[in-house]
């Protein structure tokens, strides 16, 4: 499956949110998998601990952040989530952020292969990118993914 087809699928696609709180932001992104059955109601607190004791290292100065915790944190099922910002966060003291993609994947090997080179091939491409920051509907995302 690809990251569009994931997304779909967990009906994980969130436009125009306007939250400032970096937490709550995590939650945001977290609460469509939970409440689908990808991730248990922990899995954002487990992301939010991470976060204070290692720092956001998950956010890049492209704007973009790929929150996530160990599979053991919570993962039932491969997953991935998508919430574009109206405004940029900084989460803890990281660069601020308008596009996170929060993922969660089942063991070590799909956190890398499904997960982070999915976003990465995403993300390569700065045209994408502009195109996801102006968009204003679910549907106009799944059009450009």
């Amino acid at each position: 499956m690809t990251i569009k087809d994931l997304l779909i699928e967990a009906d994980a696609i969130q436009v125009g949110i306007s939250e400032t709180n970096w937490q709550e932001v995590i939650y945001l992104a977290a609460k469509p998998l939970v409440e689908n059955g990808y991730l248990e109601a922990s899995y954002g607190r487990a992301v939010i601990e991470n976060t204070l004791t290692h720092g956001a290292y998950y956010v890049f100065d492209e704007g973009v952040a790929m929150p996530h915790a160990r599979p053991e944190s919570g993962v039932k099922r491969n997953c991935f989530s998508l919430v574009l910002l109206t405004t940029p966060v900084r989460f803890a003291q990281s660069e601020a952020a308008d596009i996170v993609i929060m993922f969660g994947a089942e063991n070590s090997n799909a956190h890398i292969d499904e997960g982070i080179r999915a976003i990465i091939h995403l993300l390569d491409n700065d045209e994408t990118m502009a195109k996801l920051r102006a968009a204003r509907s679910r549907e106009e995302v799944i059009a450009i993914l």
